[in-house]
């Protein structure tokens, strides 16, 4: 294939029919293309700037001006090194076992979003991600980049939520869900093996997830704000978790 034939397939992975299709993904900045490969994944391709692959020591990468790499990279500015990642196989739920939890999103759609509760699930040692079918790809460049690495590290699984977490519940792991009627969190004592469930940004938790087995709890409010987003009250709840344990 010409270079001008791996730039054009490498753009292409901007799109998400793209990587569906040839199942691979992009990862670009130095911090984040140093986390792949330095991670299990198999890295393709890697294309960077003389100055990036020699401060890197990326001896196998494809040196190129920064006018094409910031065609074939999503960001702005200040594109230096792209790598082209085959995604991995796709994780199943793992019931989390004796002194471990998961967080789970119901329907998260803001691939930032997705990307910065996978770096808290990997701050605060959550062993997976689950993510309702209808949430946001993983492999979007927003999240891989919100994620910082961590999506190299946690495992993302896409499932039947609502199904998964009976099926959890009557494994024995105790099924935690954030809802504004809860009691506050600060009060019920969280119990391991365990589930934390977080609804989408616009409107909360499905009415499947709602009506399905666990306990209701809130983050109380201080002050006069309306709401947190998705990842604050995610960060909330995982530090309430482990400061019990």
């Amino acid at each position: 294939m010409s270079t001008k034939e791996l730039l054009k397939h490498t753009r292409a992975l901007q799109q998400k029919k793209f990587r569906d299709q040839h199942g691979l993904f992009l990862v670009q900045g130095r911090k984040v293309v140093a986390e792949v490969l330095a991670s299990p994944l198999d890295v393709v391709e890697v294309f960077a700037t003389e100055e990036a692959a020699r401060d890197m020591a990326l001896t196998q990468a494809h040196i190129l001006p920064v006018h094409d790499l910031e065609r074939i990279g999503t960001f702005e500015h200040g594109n230096e090194v792209v790598a082209v990642v085959r995604k991995p196989k796709e994780a199943q739920p793992a019931f989390p076992g004796k002194g471990a939890f998961v967080l789970a999103v119901d329907h998260v759609a803001d691939p930032g979003n997705l990307g910065t509760l996978l770096r808290i699930a990997d701050w605060f040692g959550a062993g997976q991600l689950w993510c309702a079918n209808e949430s946001v790809e993983a492999w979007n460049p927003k999240c891989v980049q919100a994620a910082m690495g961590s999506l190299f590290r946690i495992p993302v699984v896409y499932t039947d939520l609502a199904a998964t977490l009976r099926r959890a519940a009557e494994a024995g792991v105790h099924i935690y869900k954030a809802e504004a009627s809860g009691a506050s969190v600060f009060t019920v004592k969280l119990q391991r093996p365990a589930v934390l469930v977080l609804g989408s940004e616009s409107h909360g938790l499905s009415k499947a997830v709602i009506e399905g087995p666990g306990t209701s709890v809130a983050i109380p409010a201080f002050g006069r704000a309306e709401s947190l987003n998705v990842a604050a009250a995610a960060a909330a709840l995982c530090m309430e978790m482990v400061r019990q344990d």
